[in-house]
């Protein structure tokens, strides 16, 4: 699971590129269209992203992928837009809230599968701070990042929430959930 270390200049290129995607949002409706000729090579190489949003340390939108479908530069574009303005648990972003915005962007390294025999194995071999975890379920599914485990540092309780986030009680344990583990590099 190797992190990709991009130097500072590709980090605040990116930043800017998130920043100017949801300013092209503000006053388009819709996303920065980028060419990836424009960037580094890189940053079109495929990956999986996701842009937070936080204004004065709460949270104002996050979306993201898994899976990495879309050159990294346009990814940060694609998911900085939609974290202002169609993540379903906040309002559209007002232009005036653009200057107070945080804006952090978590690139992931390809998902993993855990092998584990019991809920008690799989809590043991947690890294709080470093996994980020997707749980799923027959439909269900969700994941979170690394960050998380700011708020929840205590791996027994980040996988409770992680249950409720899938849709799923927090005492829930079957022997056909699957977990995959990523790691995040974090700018911002």
């Amino acid at each position: 699971m190797a992190l990709m270390s991009l130097t500072k200049e590709h980090q605040q290129r990116l930043l800017e590129l998130a920043k100017n995607s949801i300013r092209h949002g503000l006053q388009t409706g819709r996303p920065l269209k980028i060419n990836s000729a424009d960037f580094p090579d890189e940053l079109t190489v495929k990956r999986a992203t996701f842009v937070t949003l936080q204004k004065h340390q709460q949270l104002r939108g996050c979306i993201g992928m898994l899976e990495a479908v879309r050159p990294l530069a346009e990814d940060i574009a694609e998911n900085a837009f939609l974290a202002a303005f169609k993540d379903p648990r906040f309002p559209p972003l007002a232009a005036e809230e653009l200057n107070e915005l945080e804006i952090h962007l978590s690139i992931l390294t390809p998902s993993e599968p855990v092998t584990f025999t019991s809920e008690q194995d799989l809590i043991t071999q947690l890294q709080p701070g470093i996994d980020g975890l997707i749980m799923e379920e027959g439909q269900r599914r969700g994941t979170f990042l690394p960050s998380v485990w700011e708020q929840l540092p205590e791996p027994e309780q980040f996988l409770q929430h992680l249950k409720q986030k899938a849709g799923l009680p927090q005492d829930y344990w079957s022997d056909t959930i699957k977990i995959y583990r990523y790691r995040t590099e974090m700018i911002g």
